[in-house]
């Protein structure tokens, strides 16, 4: 629940030698880049004993699925990203393949779905957005995925946990909602101040920042 612990949803292996972080967010923290830097760093140096040589590290991936768009990376036009390190003025070179980040923005899925090169991702896209609508062409990965979903759905302490997170997200986003409402007040409140010293009428003041003449007086 506490987000400062920083626990990663899921952690994964893949073929004994690929390391995977998944993480779900469904809460905007604006950090969500060193976020997932910190993770992936983390495993990545877990995967060598101390003694061992470099080449020994395993293939890191972290998989990041969020509720909203990412304010950083809106001008990219498909749901699903892969990033590595690349050369600046070659692009098409990559550093190394030991880093690798997907991100799944999940309000994009819609706008984006027939760009998608995998179909297969959009078969889970399309699950994770809403697990209740069933697809006639859904593989059996995704029907056993809902079949322990809907386990989980009919276990009480399950169900509570669930209810706890959902609070949990509700109570942040209108934490963060009401700190960017008192934010815009506070700028507007800084804009009226420097009109009224300046000697701007409080008619003009009123049209410019929207307070009302009492507010404006009372600076």
């Amino acid at each position: 629940m506490d987000d400062k612990i920083g626990i990663l949803d899921i952690k994964a292996k893949i073929n004994d030698s690929i390391n995977c972080n998944i993480e779900m967010q469904v809460v905007d923290r604006h950090n969500i880049a060193e976020r997932i830097l910190f993770y992936w760093s983390g495993d990545y140096k877990k995967s060598i004993k101390s003694g061992q040589d470099y080449d020994k590290l395993e293939k890191t991936l972290a998989i990041l699925i969020t509720d909203y768009e990412i304010e950083e990376i809106k001008e990219v036009k498909k749901y699903l990203s892969k990033w590595n390190i690349r050369e600046e003025d070659y692009p098409e070179i990559i550093l190394t393949d030991r880093l690798e980040f997907f991100i799944m923005e999940l309000p994009k899925f819609n706008k984006y779905k027939n760009k998608a090169k995998n179909k297969q991702v959009n078969l889970w896209a399309k699950f994770i957005e809403n697990p209740e609508v069933i697809s006639m062409d859904e593989e059996e990965e995704i029907k056993k995925a809902r079949e322990v979903l809907q386990d989980l759905s009919n276990d009480a302490r399950e169900r509570e946990l669930a209810e706890y997170r959902l609070k949990y997200i509700m109570d942040n986003k209108a934490i963060e909602k009401a700190g960017y409402i008192k934010g815009k007040k506070d700028g507007t409140v800084s804009v009226a101040k420097k009109l009224k010293s300046k000697g701007i009428d409080i008619e003009t003041i009123i049209q410019t920042t929207g307070l009302t003449k009492q507010e404006i007086e009372n600076l």
